[in-house]
This record gives structure tokens, sequence and C-alpha cells, in this order.
């Protein structure tokens, strides 16, 4: 059996990239098939526009978070 050769690097890397854009479509369309029916996703794109987070405000959210655990 013979199997083609890739002649360069760019073919290589070009290769890579359709395999990884087929598995994300591949994982997209398995998320949306067995996510619970009636369920609307909700985008929160955009929801923080306008706003200013400071580093306060993420120091803030890390300690909430992650009070309870151990590490």
């Amino acid at each position: 059996m013979k199997t083609s050769t890739i002649t360069n690097n760019g073919d290589l890397l070009n290769r890579i990239e359709a395999i990884e854009k087929d598995l994300r479509s591949l994982k997209l369309t398995i998320l949306k098939k067995f996510s619970p029916p009636g369920r609307k996703i909700v985008k929160l794109k955009g929801i923080l526009k306008g706003k200013e987070i400071t580093d306060e405000d993420i120091t803030q959210s890390q300690k909430s978070l992650y009070s309870k655990m151990d590490f």
C-alpha cells in the first residue's frame, strides 16, 4: 500500500489544521445532539461591553471561586 508523502512543512501544518477543524465540528455536533432538550443556550458574548474589570475584581472572584478548594 502506497501512502502519499507530504512535501513540506506547510502541507503538514495545513493538514493538521484541517483535521483540527473537522474535530471541532464533530465535537460541536455531538454536544448539540446530546444537549438536554428544551434548554435554551444562552450566549454571554457582549454581556460586559463597556464595563471595566480591574485586577481587584479578578482577585475577589478568584478568592470566591477557590475559597473552599484545597491545593
